[in-house]
């Protein structure tokens, strides 16, 4: 079981608390510091919660590939609205270079009008916005597998690339994994059946999670692909060795996520070790722990009391 750190960044996070927490998780054996892709927050009615503001996700990705050395960097999710797919894939391939091979691409279609209108990103409707998550994905995998003297052109509804180098290449081969997340029950089952090294269903409870692996299972098999994507699951977790250190970690637990928690674990490093056995039960090999950015305390309980006893 591959345990990873997961926080929400444009909650109010700046470069340097997202390097303390990338670099306490990778001292405390974490296998990956992966961050929302967001530029807005949704602590109030209005999405701004005020200063810091936002953080790009892959600026700071770049930067935490070189000041880290073990642990693996991603997103989960970026939004296919926010950034063309070529040059998405150019700065993926070179972050992956910066971090000798760490990096992970998690892409969705994009769901927050409000952050779309703040920055002037084109928001289409639902199915449109499926519709160029899928031909970015077979345009962003294209170019990384393209040969090296080989150029990729794609002809699609949305995107069109006409003799693209297909450069830089990513150290990873034929590219960095690429995770496809989310609860939709027809059109994200199929993404990830095509694209997909790791599918991700986010925060909610087991038998939910269970059922959307099964529907990505049916996919494959639908589409002829032989082994599925690797599993995983987002998990909220407010640990503590004591019920009032517990309530103290579950004093912002209502405050607005981009994705509401389901089912959080509130409780002990037994209760935590317990719901991760239930998730990998029903076939999860990656778990996401849901962290508030600022409360290195509860990484370092995690990692001491926690990640020793999993297998």
């Amino acid at each position: 079981m591959r345990i990873r750190v997961f926080v929400e960044a444009h909650r109010g996070a700046t470069y340097g608390d997202q390097l303390r927490m990338a670099r306490c998780a990778e001292d405390g054996g974490f296998d990956g510091f992966f961050r929302a892709d967001h530029y807005l927050s949704f602590t109030d009615a209005y999405g701004d919660p005020g200063a810091p503001g936002p953080t790009d996700a892959w600026l700071t990705l770049a930067a935490l590939a070189r000041e880290t050395s073990r642990i693996r960097l991603g997103t989960l999710v970026s939004s296919a609205t926010f950034r063309p797919p070529g040059p998405l894939a150019i700065a993926v391939a070179q972050v992956d270079q910066m971090s000798d091979g760490r990096v992970e691409l998690g892409l969705g279609a994009g769901w927050y009008e409000r952050e779309h209108r703040a920055y002037g990103i084109g928001f289409p409707p639902v199915g449109t916005r499926f519709d160029r998550l899928a031909e970015q994905l077979e345009i962003i995998t294209g170019l990384w597998a393209t040969r090296d003297d080989e150029r990729y052109t794609f002809h699609g509804d949305h995107y069109e690339l006409v003799d693209a180098p297909a450069l830089p290449k990513p150290v990873q081969r034929p590219g960095p994994p690429v995770i496809v997340g989310g609860r939709g029950p027809k059109r994200t089952p199929e993404l990830a059946a095509r694209f997909a090294a790791e599918y991700n269903v986010p925060f909610t409870t087991v038998a939910t999670t269970a059922r959307q692996y099964e529907l990505v299972r049916d996919a494959c098999a639908r589409l002829g692909r032989t082994t599925p994507p690797t599993f995983s699951a987002g998990m909220v977790v407010y640990c503590g060795r004591s019920a009032a250190e517990v309530e103290y970690r579950c004093r912002d637990r209502h405050r607005k996520s981009a994705l509401p928690p389901e089912d959080a674990v509130l409780g002990t490093p037994a209760q935590v070790v317990d719901r991760i056995g239930e998730f990998a039960a029903v076939g999860a090999e990656v778990i996401y722990l849901r962290l508030a950015i600022h409360d290195l305390d509860h990484v370092t309980l995690l990692a001491s009391d926690v990640l020793p006893q999993l297998p």
